[in-house]
């Protein structure tokens, strides 16, 4: 734990950011089809949002219509970002729908689960995210129990109550055996990376340090609506601050483009000259 709690040589001036673990992709009928040099910042896992939302699949299978196109999933699972993938299960874009839908969306992603696919699939992830304010959220805890292992959620706090907050409600219900993907909310200005790595490390604390990992947005608000690309200046601190966890970019399609990738890589680089040990 001790080496959690480290900020590992950040500085106000030059922080230093550290390897990544792997990118978020959520897929969609405008990116079926991802491409990148994302292993460059280190980065060799994939975290798939989704096999299947709102009742369209990204994967051939028997319950579910399928998305006009299809992910090249024999050609993702050979790159070399994709090496490990942990694969997301069924959703729906609507946060409410999708936790009114919780018994069906469990069934359904049981069903997906059992298709095969051309991936190393490492883990699986269920798709509906969790914050302290939904008093609903107990519910998920049987359901999670019909989904394979290893088992992982997200969760966030948008309302900024609190990491004791966000750690109180889930001790009420989280299965032993389910880790936590902990959305920073830096892209969207809920908070800043201190805070966010804060939450972390009080989740860390109670649940321990191998069930948690960090969703690092890599996106910013845009004047008049929309989301862009987070430059290397607001991103290079923000990650440095995570320093010891798992990092993971959300996300690689749709914010992580090859010229922001080689500026991530080069201050790697850069650090990695000027601390040889590290």
């Amino acid at each position: 734990m001790t080496a959690l709690l480290m900020m590992g040589g950040c500085s106000e001036h030059a922080p230093v950011i550290p390897p990544i673990a792997g990118t978020v992709w959520q897929p969609d009928n405008a990116t079926p089809d991802p491409h990148g040099s994302w292993q460059q910042t280190g980065a060799t896992e994939l975290l798939v949002q989704w096999m299947a939302v709102d009742d369209i699949a990204f994967v051939e299978n028997r319950i579910l219509p399928t998305a006009a196109r299809l992910p090249d999933w024999q050609r993702i699972g050979g790159e070399p970002w994709a090496r490990e993938v942990i694969m997301g299960l069924a959703g729906r874009f609507d946060e409410k729908a999708a936790r009114a839908d919780l018994s069906r969306l469990a069934a359904t992603s049981a069903e997906l689960a059992r298709q095969p696919l051309p991936l190393n699939i490492t883990g699986w992830y269920f798709p509906v995210e969790i914050d302290p304010t939904w008093t609903g959220a107990p519910r998920l805890g049987p359901l999670l129990a019909t989904l394979p292992r290893p088992l992982w959620i997200s969760v966030y706090d948008r309302a900024n109550l609190g990491p004791d907050a966000l750690v109180q409600a889930l001790k009420q219900w989280l299965p032993p055996d389910v880790g936590l993907f902990f959305q920073d909310g830096v892209g969207v200005h809920t908070r800043e990376a201190k805070v966010a790595r804060r939450y972390a490390d009080v989740l860390s604390a109670q649940f321990g340090n191998d069930r948690v990992r960090i969703i690092a947005e890599a996106f910013r608000p845009k004047p008049g609506g929309g989301f862009r690309s987070a430059t290397i200046e607001e991103l290079a601190p923000q990650l440095a601050r995570y320093n010891g966890y798992r990092i993971y970019l959300f996300d690689g399609p749709h914010y992580i483009n090859d010229a922001l990738v080689a500026q991530i890589a080069a201050r790697q680089a850069g650090a990695a000259k000027a601390d040889p040990v590290q």
